[in-house]
């Protein structure tokens, strides 16, 4: 597999990373504690898209992070808004991806779970239609029945609070499912909401070497209403004028 040449700027001296370093780096250290990890991707000025597509900062690095980030994780959690917009498929992985799981005694692709509160979604779209496995929808008590009909015919249809979906009772739903290591690639208001409830462990940030201005959205969005949250620098990588990072949230032992 060809991939972009990725530098370990921290810590430790500045080091190449071939393709194996880097799946090792990203890859969970215990896997049967449960961890909460998101993506994003954000320019230099704090935008997290262009033209209203998160794509048109991404990089054939970030890609790559992406992608590696789906294969070592058990479930991949989206929002719908950003499953309708950024044009979501079915949750598959590239060969390689699906031959380092069976190595690793992983089933072959995560699950995908899509959380959505008015269930504005295609039943008969490739995330059904084509998803290697059923697809999970995290929704509410309040969510129209009929919509909520027609999708369990194509996934598993569970609801995780009243009005509005519960952080909390989705990332204790998933663990109850055997999903300990839980990625979500956002939307903003999704990542808001873990933030909110503190339950989010880990964040892969990719910036942009762009200016975009404008009033874009961050990568996060949500009541702000806890207390700052620190996080820890885990580490730095660099793909000539592009960084990735890694922070995760230090919690007591």
């Amino acid at each position: 597999m060809t991939s972009p040449i990725l530098t370990r700027v921290l810590p430790g001296p500045p080091e190449p990373l071939d393709h194996e370093a880097l799946v090792a780096l990203l890859s969970p250290i215990d896997r049967s504690i449960p961890r909460v990890g998101a993506n994003a991707v954000s320019s230099i000025d704090g935008s997290a898209s262009v033209d209203g597509l998160s794509g048109g900062l991404g990089g054939p690095a970030d890609l790559l992070v992406f992608d590696l980030l789906r294969r070592v994780c058990d479930v991949v959690v989206v929002g719908a808004g950003t499953v309708r917009s950024e044009g979501y498929g079915a949750m598959r992985l590239h060969d390689d991806d699906v031959a380092w799981r069976r190595s690793h005694d992983l089933p072959d692709h995560p699950v995908f779970a899509i959380v959505s509160g008015s269930l504005d979604l295609d039943p008969s779209s490739a995330v059904f239609a084509e998803a290697p496995v059923r697809p999970l929808v995290v929704t509410t008590e309040s969510s129209p029945r009929d919509a909520r009909s027609r999708l369990e015919g194509v996934a598993d249809v569970v609801v995780c609070g009243a009005d509005r979906v519960d952080p909390r009772l989705l990332v204790a739903l998933l663990v109850e499912r055997g999903l300990p290591q839980i990625h979500t690639e956002g939307g903003p208001s999704l990542l808001g909401d873990l933030v909110d409830a503190d339950l989010l462990d880990e964040l892969n940030v990719t910036v942009s070497p762009a200016l975009v201005a404008g009033e874009g959205p961050r990568i996060v969005s949500g009541s702000g209403a806890g207390a700052v949250r620190g996080m820890t620098l885990d580490h730095l990588l660099a793909s000539e004028d592009v960084l990735l990072a890694r922070y995760s949230r230090r919690r007591p032992t």
